[in-house]
């Protein structure tokens, strides 16, 4: 099935290649490398690094949306991410996207050079609308239940893979009387925001279901703490090699796009997976 992005008006094919998604958190406070790329030169040659070992993509974020995280104030957010935006953009051509529910912060980025919304918010926020709509950047639309601060308060659904379906559904018709071509959209189920690890399992078996008007589907599971309950080990340092084999697993299943922290080892597994796909 043919499965293709629109991109600052350049149309990707994702269906016999999949991309790999490089994290780039300029935050102190992100769950698995909060503080280390706080300095901009620092986060420049990370992003760099990340391209070089095969990332499509650099998601560019300037605020934690770990659970429980607090909001940043709009002018720190941008002080955070343009100057690494900008910077990448001299040096390289490799897509960069910004993570950001603001849409001040989203619009600066572009402005700046970014190519991508992605907004954890799913696109709710009408500002984040026209912000988009008045681009002609891609848009990632996120599901999430609650705000980073609540979504892991008892979340609860009747069930998970059909309210998920139908909140992309309803955003994409939502978006696209907005003047959003469903072309530049692409999907992500939110695994662990608003989730328990129960739910987040019914997502991943139930990927396909999922799938929207043929729009790809990123998933961002790195990392995460579902890999420390399914292994009953909360050491960080135990949890990369489980999320290369999520991404192998991730793909063949219907994933697109593979948003990780450790680039090269999931660059090698999708590569594989899809040589092996044919």
């Amino acid at each position: 099935m043919p499965t293709r992005w629109l991109i600052n008006d350049r149309a990707y094919d994702l269906a016999a290649r999949g991309w790999i998604m490089g994290v780039l958190n300029v935050t102190p406070d992100s769950f698995s490398d909060g503080g280390q790329y706080l300095d901009a030169a620092r986060a420049v040659a990370h992003g760099l690094q990340m391209i070089a070992d095969g990332a499509e993509v650099l998601d560019v974020g300037g605020e934690s949306t770990r659970p429980g995280a607090e909001p940043v104030a709009l002018d720190e957010e941008v002080r955070r991410v343009v100057p690494v935006i900008v910077s990448l953009r001299q040096q390289t051509r490799a897509l960069i996207s910004v993570d950001t529910m603001k849409p001040e912060v989203a619009r600066a980025a572009i402005d700046a050079g970014a190519d991508i919304i992605n907004d954890v918010g799913g696109m709710r926020d009408p500002g984040m609308i026209e912000t988009a709509a008045t681009s002609r950047a891609g848009v990632i639309v996120m599901h999430m239940q609650g705000t980073p601060h609540t979504m892991q308060s008892g979340p609860h659904y009747e069930d998970v893979k059909d309210e998920v379906r139908a909140f992309f559904e309803n955003r994409l018709e939502q978006l696209k009387q907005a003047g959003i071509a469903p072309e530049r959209v692409a999907l992500d189920p939110g695994i662990g925001f608003g989730k328990t690890p129960a739910h987040n399992l019914q997502l991943l078996r139930g990927l396909p279901a999922l799938r929207v008007a043929s729009r790809p589907l990123v998933l961002g599971v790195s990392r995460k703490s579902l890999i420390a309950h399914l292994l009953d080990d909360a050491a960080m340092d135990k949890r990369r090699w489980p999320t290369v084999a999520l991404t192998a697993w991730l793909r063949e299943t219907g994933a697109d796009v593979l948003r990780v922290h450790d680039v090269k080892e999931n660059v090698e597994a999708l590569r594989m997976i899809e040589a092996i796909m044919g």
